[in-house]
């Protein structure tokens, strides 16, 4: 059976290629890579992670699939070669997608997922490059590339080919600094054109607020807008948010130093900083008391802790990454002293309403 695209072996491959070559020279002439303040660990884990990914990881685990069905289920192999394209394209896109959502929604929930995905988190400015920066566990557990390798066993080739360079266009140009969507927000007669986009599919405006280092900015939510390639999911899961503008800020809340070995290949690696999730041994304290603060507050914005585990109680620091926690945004308009709870059970948060005293 010819899987080749246009009867060209590894066509999509040449593709995605180009499409990095593309954004990559587009960022070089917007003066992007000359301004980035990226040093040689981000570069050896961002370029390197790509590589390692491209040529060990992915092609691994397609191939292990593809044995593993041989061997168990021989009969099986190309069993949906003979569906419509277009309809395989869609089924394919579709299903990707929505385990790449679940996926990395659980990389924000879970502690031991979110220290292999925090990584991806630490660049502190986009690049199409980012895209790639997780621990090397992060891509080896990936339920999406293993039901690459499963669609491919079953005669899905073309399909895939086709979708993943859809894919890319998407991923690669969400996350660069080149914001491809600034004009559908420029221009007011474009404006109808903005909403179908960025209703479908992910855009940089809609990634970059994932990115955001913290929602105080009223811009970025990193506990949201977990969409890979369409934006239906996070509509649909209610993580959305929409606002058409880029943070300027990007990063961890709460940053820490640690080597691009343990980012990458933690936990086999781990960092030398204590303060770090990815550190041996480290663990979130319960930072909760009973006694309200009674705190002098001026007009502005605030995140108020709601996992119980921040040590600049009541305010977040962003130990709530890897819980199903985020703060709650309350905005304060004259100054004054407030009594913000700091057990965690009132039911008018942040205020305390004395829930400690039952």
């Amino acid at each position: 059976m010819d899987k080749s695209l246009f009867g060209i072996a590894n066509f999509d491959v040449y593709v995605v290629v180009g499409i990095l070559v593309v954004f990559g020279l587009m960022e070089v002439f917007a003066g992007y890579l000359k301004s980035s303040k990226r040093e040689s660990g981000d570069w050896i884990q961002e370029v390197g992670s790509f590589f390692v990914l491209s040529v060990l990881i992915k092609p691994g685990i397609i191939l292990a699939v593809l044995g593993l069905g041989v061997w168990l289920a021989p009969s099986f192999q190309y069993v949906w070669a003979d569906w419509n394209l277009a309809i395989m394209l869609v089924f394919f896109l579709l299903i990707d997608d929505v385990l790449q959502y679940w996926y990395h929604r659980s990389a924000h929930e879970y502690e031991w997922l979110w220290r292999l995905h925090r990584p991806h988190h630490q660049a502190e400015e986009m690049g199409f490059f980012v895209s790639y920066r997780n621990a090397a566990l992060y891509y080896l557990l990936m339920p999406n590339i293993w039901w690459i390798g499963l669609l491919t066993f079953l005669g899905g080739a073309k399909a895939i080919a086709i979708g993943l360079i859809l894919k890319q266009l998407v991923i690669i140009g969400s996350h660069s600094p080149t914001k491809w969507d600034r004009v559908l927000y420029k221009y007011p007669w474009l404006n109808p054109l903005a909403t179908l986009v960025e209703r479908i599919i992910i855009t940089p405006a809609f990634h970059f607020a994932h990115h955001g280092r913290s929602m105080q900015d009223g811009i970025s939510d990193p506990n949201g807008n977990y969409g890979n390639m369409f934006s239906i999911w996070d509509q649909l899961f209610g993580t959305a948010k929409f606002t058409r503008q880029y943070p300027t800020e990007l990063g961890l809340q709460k940053p820490t130093n640690d080597h691009w070995s343990a980012q990458y290949l933690y936990p086999a690696i781990t960092s030398e900083d204590t303060n770090s999730n990815i550190a041996r041994g480290f663990t979130k304290e319960d930072t909760t008391v009973s006694a309200p603060s009674l705190i002098q507050l001026e007009p502005g914005t605030y995140l108020w802790c709601q996992c119980g585990k921040s040590k600049q109680q009541p305010f977040c620091d962003g130990t709530h990454h890897g819980s199903k926690h985020k703060p709650l945004v309350f905005e304060v308009k004259r100054a004054g002293k407030v009594r913000l709870c700091n057990c965690k059970k009132t039911g008018e948060g942040p205020f305390c309403d004395d829930s400690h005293l039952a």
